[in-house]
């Protein structure tokens, strides 16, 4: 018999998704397969609307919103299965999705967390911005992608078609053991969203597990469906939680000298809007640093003993990926000097 594997779709407020891309989730080929809906205190009626059209699909609800974060905490401590899908509601799934990255999971016990490729809903022949073809990390904790660097979306056309290891998965399609989900002790609920998944699997690597890319499998994510590009909010949670993610995870005789680091290319950012005359994003950054700081001593708690040297782990640029595509103008992450491990089938 096949691993049991749990679909599980955070919702919140997205009924108009759930009606696009339910159907084909349903029509999933995998045989030990359950699709669960977490709701997230929704106020559009998509509770209604799924226990009067999909009343196979199990629904469990929160009273509140949690967040990505802590949502999906709340509801996997109800959910029993080898492993977890955690899946975005605006993302559509071909029929055979499940069963390659499965299978590649299945061949070593040392991979914990998993992504397939991610490609744009609204523009398929590209990669997806969040995930495209695997995520990293550059020397100074900025996140991109294999098929994305900053806003620059690369076209696929095969050429990443290698199952490589990386540094992160993307919470849009976000494959994870559930063993591993439960010792790594699931999601940080402090993140609420953005970059919660960077975490967990910095958590799963410092723990000597493996995140891995799948190209065998495909999705189509729609993005932005909860915050957007333009939305203040969404800087903050991205610039606080860089910071934590900083904190929580470096050796600590890299941290201190990464976030001093970090807090000053902040600064140049912050600058940048405000000489641009957007006020409400340089803001976003202030209250992101006065975030961080009121919960340092929080944050720190949270630091295991098992912090790995950070330029040791699979995934990580090491070299600035701001010089790389401002200044030295890389826009396609094939042209960065960078090499990460190839997934060795056993």
């Amino acid at each position: 018999m096949e691993p049991s594997v749990a679909v599980v779709i955070l919702n919140w407020n997205g009924l108009s998704y759930l009606k696009s891309f339910l159907p084909q989730v349903l029509e999933t080929n995998y045989s030990n397969l359950q699709i669960i809906v977490g709701d997230n205190a929704s106020t559009d009626g998509s509770v209604l609307f799924l226990e009067e059209n999909y009343p196979q699909i199990r629904v469990i609800q929160n009273r509140v919103n949690h967040g990505f974060a802590g949502g999906y905490n709340q509801v996997l401590n109800q959910v029993e299965a080898d492993y977890y899908v955690l899946l975005n509601s605006d993302v559509q799934v071909p029929k055979n999705w499940i069963r390659p990255v499965i299978s590649a999971m299945e061949q070593d016990p040392m991979i914990a967390a998993a992504q397939p490729k991610i490609k744009s809903f609204n523009e398929p022949l590209k990669f997806e911005y969040a995930g495209a073809a695997g995520g990293f990390l550059d020397k100074f904790g900025f996140p991109f992608c294999r098929g994305r660097i900053f806003d620059v979306i690369e076209h696929d056309q095969g050429q990443y078609n290698d199952s490589i290891e990386i540094f992160w998965a993307s919470g849009a399609a976000l494959f994870v053991k559930s063993a591993c989900w439960k010792q790594v002790g699931g999601l940080d609920p402090d993140f609420f969203a953005h970059m919660e998944e960077i975490d967990v699997c910095w958590r799963l690597k410092n723990m000597g597990y493996k995140v891995v890319y799948c190209p065998m499998a495909e999705v189509f994510h729609v993005g932005g469906g909860t915050l957007n590009s333009t939305n203040p909010f969404k800087t903050y949670l991205n610039f606080r939680n860089n910071l934590y993610l900083l904190q929580k995870n470096l050796p600590a005789n890299e941290m201190y000298t990464m976030l001093f680091a970090r807090i000053w290319i902040d600064f140049v950012a912050w600058l940048h809007f405000l000489l641009k005359g957007e006020f409400k994003f340089a803001w976003a950054i202030n209250k992101a640093h006065f975030n961080f700081f009121q919960n340092y001593r929080k944050t720190g708690r949270k630091r295991t003993l098992s912090q790995l040297p950070f330029q040791t782990l699979s995934g990580v640029y090491h070299s600035s990926i701001v010089w790389a595509f401002f200044i030295t103008k890389i826009k396609v992450f094939g042209k960065l000097n960078l090499q990460s491990a190839p997934v060795k089938r056993k």
